[in-house]
């Protein structure tokens, strides 16, 4: 048998004999941490299972058992059923009286850096800001991905000396995935 500690505050037991009121009376169950491993193979088997080119992006267990997990597909964005179908499954197959916890499934926002490769390849043609580990910010099309390699096609203004004025001249930035720190989609609304 295993044993749970258990906190109980009684405060003010002698105002409540005085004055007859009632006092609160609070129970603290300790939780214990999830396991991660347990969290990833489940999200695995319904991922398995619907079998549409979902992944995960990201998955976060905070210390007070707060379960974050963002998900994205291959071609095509994630759907409520998508993010519900996992969500059910981590949730019908974690216990609620051993260890209390909050789950959140949802889609990689747009607005959030990217975290996965994959997330690369299914925006090739989109403009990116990226921020190398080294060297300066850039903003850029990613044109062509292979293997860990990334391809960036850049436009920038340069001075022309024979025409003695500014030309519009394309460059191509090649980075490995390991070398970015930071990628954002830029979003464009023409």
């Amino acid at each position: 048998m295993e044993w749970k500690k258990v906190t109980i505050f009684v405060s003010h037991l002698k105002m409540v004999r005085t004055r007859g009121r009632k006092s609160p009376l609070f129970f603290h169950k300790r939780n214990h941490m999830l396991d991660r491993k347990l969290i990833e193979s489940l999200i695995a088997e319904r991922i398995a299972e619907l079998d549409n080119g979902l992944y995960v992006v990201d998955l976060r267990i905070s210390p007070k058992n707060v379960i974050n997990v963002e998900l994205d597909k291959l071609k095509g964005g994630v759907s409520v059923s998508d993010c519900m179908a996992v969500s059910r499954n981590i949730e019908h197959n974690l216990d609620r009286e051993q260890t209390d916890f909050e789950l959140h499934v949802s889609s990689a926002g747009l607005d959030q850096p990217i975290r996965h490769i994959n997330q690369f390849a299914k925006n090739v043609g989109r403009s990116f800001k990226v921020q190398p580990l080294e060297g300066e910010k850039f903003e850029a099309e990613l044109v062509k991905m292979a293997d860990d390699n990334l391809v960036f096609k850049q436009r920038i203004q340069r001075r022309d000396e024979e025409k003695k004025k500014k030309v519009w001249v394309e460059e191509f930035i090649e980075l490995p995935y390991d070398q970015i720190k930071e990628a954002k989609i830029v979003i464009s609304f023409k």
